[in-house]
């Protein structure tokens, strides 16, 4: 009789490993082992972890390369919207999950597997999305979650592979890192409670450049397509090469305080230089060539998407609309973004477009205007302030 297939979303760690030899020799699963890379992953680490996976028992292991999917599909958006949840966090985790467990569930639609596994505990947000977009897109498939089900420590996992052969250094690191394209969190002790920052040490990209230096962006139509002239293949690159540079200045840094989707406070550290200036300075692209009712609008859907996003409901048609809304609003978010880089900060200095409203050729703020005259001015202001007055007379009346 042939073994049911399971397809295990597997990163390398302990969970995952705990799961291989779990499904293998407990459940009798033949276990087919699938990373997902959203671009925290250099070809060695992928080599690595594939080494890993097959000495632990797997059938098979696929590396599923979902960046520019998950750039076209989603980070673009981001940026559309400018979004930053409670004004600080870039959705950097948020955003990669709903992918890799949708390339996760596609994977196991291609193998024909009834059943799909994730090393995720029962205490944080990563459960919910993955469990929300396999229910969505196999519902068929039986999820398995051994970790939050046998609701197992540490020492017990490490317990288990030991007796099962599998004899390393399980050493926990003092800080936990998942890196993407979008960013990279970093959690520790300090971001269990609700005071104390991270130390220096804690972050991965440490400060190296301390000159500070001036570059450009190119926008086109919304996304950073160049640095300094140079137009890059993809925005992919761009990121990544842009990444590269603010993360020398050990730019990005901060912790982002959110509610969980389990119904919870939480507090988790990030670095994500690229995304936070991408974000600004695309933000100040389009004060100068939106209009203050496409700005209003935007900012409210834009602060919408991100959180239907980070609560795993990426799949909701009505994120479709949104992004419908966003991609229309960036015809004219086209033009060069001016930026210093610092140690620790960076400033958005000013642009260039020709879509460019603060045009010389209307006026200029508080010094002079060339498209109406005074008695205008003095007209618009009675209209606009009669009801009020109105309202005034009429209470102090009574």
């Amino acid at each position: 009789m042939s073994k049911p297939k399971v397809i295990l979303a597997f990163s390398g760690g302990l969970d995952t490993s705990f799961c291989v030899k779990y499904l293998t020799e407990e459940r009798g699963m033949e276990v087919h082992s699938a990373l997902v890379d959203t671009g925290g992953f250099s070809p060695a680490e992928l080599k690595t972890i594939e080494e890993k996976a097959y000495s632990l028992g797997v059938t098979s292991h696929v590396t599923l390369d979902v960046v520019e999917e998950y750039y076209q599909d989603c980070i673009k958006y981001l940026v559309f919207g400018n979004v930053l949840k409670n004004n600080t966090y870039p959705l950097s985790v948020s955003a990669e999950r709903v992918f890799q467990a949708t390339a996760v569930a596609k994977y196991a639609a291609k193998l024909g597997a009834k059943a799909i596994a994730h090393g995720s505990t029962g205490a944080g947000n990563d459960q919910v999305r993955f469990d929300v977009v396999f229910r969505i897109l196999a519902p068929e498939c039986e999820v398995i979650t051994p970790i939050r089900d046998l609701q197992l420590s540490r020492e017990a996992e490490i317990d288990f592979l030991k007796s099962k052969g599998v004899v390393q250094e399980w050493h926990k690191s003092t800080y936990s890192i998942n890196k993407g394209l979008w960013g990279t969190s970093v959690g520790g002790k300090e971001t269990l409670t609700s005071d104390g920052y991270l130390p220096e040490e804690a972050w991965p990209t440490q400060l190296t450049e301390t000159k500070p230096s001036k570059i450009s962006l190119q926008f086109e139509y919304g996304q950073l397509v160049g640095i300094d002239g140079e137009k890059y293949a993809s925005s992919v690159d761009a990121i990544r090469e842009l990444t590269a540079r603010a993360g020398a200045y050990a730019i990005g840094r901060d912790i982002h305080v959110g509610d969980t989707i389990i119904g919870i406070k939480g507090r988790v550290g990030f670095e994500a230089p690229a995304p936070l200036i991408i974000i600004k300075a695309h933000h100040l692209l389009e004060k100068h060539v939106l209009t203050k009712h496409q700005l209003y609008w935007k900012q409210n859907i834009g602060d919408m998407y991100g959180t239907l996003l980070h609560e795993g409901q990426f799949l909701d048609p009505i994120m479709r609309n949104f992004e419908t809304f966003l991609a229309d609003t960036q015809d004219n978010v086209t033009g060069t973004v001016n930026v210093v880089l610092s140690p620790y900060q960076f400033q958005v200095t000013g642009i260039e477009s020709k879509f460019d409203l603060m045009s010389s050729a209307f006026g200029a703020y508080g010094e002079m205007n060339k498209a109406w005259s005074g008695d205008d001015v003095r007209g618009f202001s009675k209209i606009v302030s009669n009801q009020t007055m109105i309202h005034r007379k009429v209470n102090e009346s009574n």
